[in-house]
C-alpha cells in the first residue's frame, strides 16, 4: 500500500462530519433521486464505513435502481422507502444531494427533528444540515467520503475501494472531464492497490448499453437540433419514444453526452418528459459555460459543467425556455 495520502481542502469539515458519524449508533443513508454511480458509490461506501465503526445503517431509495450498478458491494441491501416505518430515523447521512429536496421522496422515514449530515460536491449546495462537508472542487462525493474513511481510520478494503472508485470513475467521465486532477488519479491509484479491477467497473458503469437504450438513442438522434453556430445541441425524449423503444427511464441516462460530444458544441441539452408531464432538463458544457447557473434560473442546480432542473410542460415550451437562456449566454460569450 502506498504511503502517500491526499490532503482534503477543508480538513475541518472532514473532521466535523467524521466526529458526527461517531455520535449515533444507527443511521439512515440517503442520496438523490435517479441515483448515478457517485450517488450509489458514496451511499454504499458510507455503509461500509459505518459497518467498520460498529454502527447500524439503512440505505433507502424511492425507485428501482439501475441494474448496471449491481456489481457494487451491498447493492442488494438497499431498501425501498415503502418498507420503512414512518418517522423512524433520527440520524441521517445525505450523500451527493445538492439540497434537501433531492431526498424528499424518502423523508417520510425521517423523524421531524432528524439530524442530517451533509456530504456533497455540488457548487449549488447551501450547506444544510447539522454538519456539512461540501467541496465543489471535489471530482465526486466519493472523493470526500474517501477522506472521511481516512479520518476515521477505516481500512480501505476491496469492497469499500470498489464503491469509492465507482463514484470517482463515473463523475469524471472515465477520468476525462475537467474535474480530473492529480489528486483524483492518486486516489484512484491507491484504490487499485486495494484490489479494485478497473474494467469490471468501467464496463457496466460506462460502456454497456441495452438494446432498448440503443433504440432510444436512434430515435433521439433522429430529431437532434443544432443551432447557434454549432455551439448548442438539443435532444429530447418523450413518452412515446420510450414506448416505441421499449425503454425505461434509466435508458435515458447518458444520452445528453451525445449532444455535448459534437466537436463544435459548447452546451448540450437533453429534455426528458416525465410520467407526470413535467420536463427534466440535463445540461452539459465543455469549458466555458456554467450550466449550473442556467439550471438555477429554473430552480435546479449542479456543477459548472453538469447540471439539471425540472420545468413545467409541454416539451415544446420547456425547450423554448431553456434555449432562450442558453442563447443569451452564448451570445454574451461572443461580445
Amino acid at each position: 500500500m502506498t504511503q502517500w495520502q491526499p490532503v482534503p481542502r477543508d480538513i475541518d469539515a472532514i473532521e466535523r462530519v467524521s466526529r458526527a458519524l461517531e455520535t449515533a449508533e444507527s443511521w439512515l443513508i440517503v442520496t438523490h433521486e435517479r441515483p448515478d454511480g457517485d450517488a450509489l458509490g458514496s451511499a454504499l461506501a458510507m455503509a461500509h464505513i459505518l459497518t467498520a465503526l460498529g454502527k447500524e445503517w439503512t440505505v433507502l431509495v424511492d425507485e428501482k435502481l439501475p441494474d448496471r450498478f449491481q456489481f457494487l458491494p451491498l447493492y442488494d441491501r438497499i431498501r425501498r422507502v415503502d418498507d420503512a416505518d414512518v418517522g423512524r430515523y433520527h440520524d441521517v447521512v445525505a450523500v451527493d444531494c445538492a439540497d434537501e429536496g433531492r431526498f424528499a421522496a424518502v423523508s417520510r422515514a425521517m423523524a421531524t427533528d432528524a439530524r442530517v449530515i451533509n456530504i456533497d460536491h455540488h457548487q449549488t449546495n447551501p450547506r444544510y444540515g447539522a454538519a456539512a462537508c461540501v467541496d465543489a472542487e471535489a471530482a465526486a462525493t466519493c472523493e470526500l467520503v474517501y477522506h472521511v474513511a481516512l479520518a476515521l481510520s477505516v481500512p480501505l478494503d476491496v469492497d469499500l475501494a470498489t464503491c469509492l472508485y465507482t463514484g470517482i470513475l463515473t463523475d469524471t467521465g472515465g477520468f476525462s472531464y475537467p474535474n480530473t486532477t492529480r489528486a483524483v488519479h492518486q486516489i484512484a491509484a491507491e484504490l487499485l492497490e486495494c484490489g479494485v479491477q478497473p474494467y469490471d467497473i468501467a464496463e457496466p458503469a460506462l460502456e454497456a448499453r441495452s438494446t432498448s437504450q440503443m433504440k432510444l438513442l436512434q430515435l433521439a438522434l433522429r430529431d437532434m437540433f443544432i443551432a447557434h453556430d454549432g455551439r448548442y445541441a438539443f435532444i429530447s425524449v418523450n413518452r412515446e419514444m420510450l414506448g416505441e423503444a421499449g425503454a425505461t427511464e434509466d435508458d435515458v441516462e447518458g444520452l445528453v453526452g451525445f449532444a455535448r460530444s459534437i466537436e463544435t458544441v459548447e452546451v448540450g441539452v437533453l429534455l426528458r418528459e416525465r410520467p407526470d408531464g413535467r420536463i427534466k432538463a440535463s445540461l452539459r458544457s465543455k469549458r466555458r459555460v456554467d450550466v449550473a447557473a442556467i439550471a438555477q434560473q429554473f430552480g435546479g442546480g449542479g456543477h459548472a459543467r453538469a447540471a439539471g432542473c425540472v420545468l413545467d410542460g409541454p416539451l415544446t415550451m420547456a425547450r423554448q425556455q431553456i434555449e432562450a437562456v442558453v442563447a443569451s449566454v452564448l451570445e454574451a460569450m461572443c461580445n
